[in-house]
């Protein structure tokens, strides 16, 4: 019975990693979607992307929450428009340099805001969709960043709390993600990843680079449309 199962909240950003991240918390728990805006380039297509993945898999609980602070502080591309996001694998650094595109600390923002409504609810995880190794190489999506939060989760809240900080895809590489999330009939068509706010991906950003390749490696072709001089 659903009823039975544990509740989890899980971050969805609307992107890939998300999208999948919420298909496998969904065979062991029942769902509760939280979303971030931050000021980000893409805020209105990710949270489009959010109630469209909501949406299908039947979430009641959605809490969306506004850091505008993020485009107050800047030192991203993401969030500063004078910063420009890199085209062509420029800026993909898995090992090397960090981005222009990592917003600084966010994934501890994100997890703050998903710790205290998981305690609220009575939820025993939360659920985030970081990547470590094919990622853009965000210091924020390394295994031990999430070991060290789960023990100040644990320090942190009441003593009868349990909350886990799950982190299921962080050592898949991205194809691994696509064909896992083709397994379990995740909605990929309703994801987007692409760092630009239009409603085609561009193609060219590190994120829909790595997209691309990752449904090529799969041997699938990604659902979603881009701009016309893409090669798909």
């Amino acid at each position: 019975m659903l009823e039975a199962l544990p509740k989890a909240v899980i971050l969805v950003s609307g992107g890939m990693d998300s999208c999948v991240t919420a298909a496998i918390a969904r065979e062991t728990h029942r769902l509760a979607f939280v979303h971030a805006s931050y000021g980000q380039r893409t805020e209105r297509r990710e949270r489009q992307a959010f109630d469209a993945i909501a949406d299908f898999y039947g979430v009641s609980e959605r809490l969306v929450v506004s850091l505008d602070y993020f485009k107050q502080i800047g030192g991203s591309a993401l969030t500063d428009r004078g910063i420009g996001v890199p085209e062509d694998g420029a800026g993909t650094a898995s090992g090397g340099p960090i981005p222009p595109t990592y917003v600084p600390f966010r994934n501890a923002h994100f997890l703050s805001v998903s710790v205290s409504w998981a305690e609220v609810l009575g939820a025993t995880a939360v659920f985030i969709g970081a990547v470590a190794e094919d990622s853009s190489g965000y210091p924020d999506c390394r295994p031990e960043y999430y070991h060290a939060f789960e023990d100040l989760v644990r320090i942190g809240t009441r003593p009868e709390t349990r909350i886990r900080i799950a982190t299921p895809v962080i050592g898949m590489r991205k194809n691994e993600i696509v064909r896992r999330g083709l397994e379990l009939g995740a909605p990929l068509d309703l994801s987007w990843s692409c760092y630009q706010g239009d409603d085609v991906a561009c193609g060219v950003c590190d994120s829909c680079r790595l997209r691309l390749a990752a449904f090529a490696e799969a041997g699938t072709p990604d659902p979603i449309p881009y701009q016309d001089r893409v090669a798909r």
